[in-house]
C-alpha cells in the first residue's frame, strides 16, 4: 500500500514514460511499466523499504529494482529546479520569507561513485547509506516552490 495521492503517482509515471520514449525504450519491453515503476520509487522514498522487498512486491529481480529505482530518482531529480534558482525566484517575487528544510532518508546501498571514488549514497555524518531530500516552501499563497532529491545533492 502506498499512502501517496494517485495524482502524484501519475505525474511520476508520466515523467518515467517520457524518459523511456526519449531514451528509445520500446513500449511494453520493460517490466514493470511506468506506473508500477513510479509506485516502486515512491514506496522507496515514503516507506524506506529495502530494495529486495520492493523487488519481491513488484515481482522483478533485485537487480532490475535497483536499476528502476536509480532511473526513477534521476528522472525526478532532473525535473527539480536548482535550489539557487528557486531562491532567486523567491527574491524576485518579493517573498518575505521561505522555509528551507531537508532530510536524509536511510536506505540500503545503491551503487554510485563520484569522480573521487567516494560512494554517493554514504552519509558519513549518520554512518549509513541515505538519500538527501531538500524542500523549499514559501508563504501560504505559494506553498510548493521547489523540491530536490537524490544523492547528487549530498555534500
Amino acid at each position: 500500500m502506498l499512502d501517496v495521492p494517485r495524482p502524484v503517482v501519475e505525474v511520476c509515471a508520466r515523467l518515467l514514460a517520457a524518459h523511456r520514449r526519449v531514451s528509445g525504450t520500446r513500449s511494453g519491453s520493460r517490466a514493470p511499466g511506468p506506473f508500477r515503476q513510479a509506485v516502486l520509487v515512491l514506496r522507496w522514498f515514503r516507506n524506506r523499504r529495502c530494495v529486495h522487498c520492493l523487488a519481491a512486491d513488484a515481482e522483478i529481480s533485485q537487480a532490475t529494482a535497483h536499476r528502476h529505482l536509480h532511473e526513477g530518482i534521476d528522472v525526478l531529480a532532473d525535473e527539480a529546479p536548482d535550489p539557487a534558482s528557486v531562491l532567486e525566484q523567491c527574491r524576485h517575487d518579493g517573498l518575505p520569507f521561505v522555509i528551507l528544510d531537508g532530510a536524509l532518508i536511510r536506505c540500503d546501498r545503491v551503487a554510485g561513485e563520484n569522480e573521487h571514488g567516494t560512494d554517493l549514497w554514504y552519509a558519513i555524518w549518520i554512518k549509513h547509506f541515505a538519500g538527501n531530500i531538500q524542500f523549499t516552501a514559501a508563504p501560504p499563497r505559494n506553498t510548493s516552490v521547489g523540491f530536490r532529491g537524490g544523492a547528487r545533492q549530498c555534500p
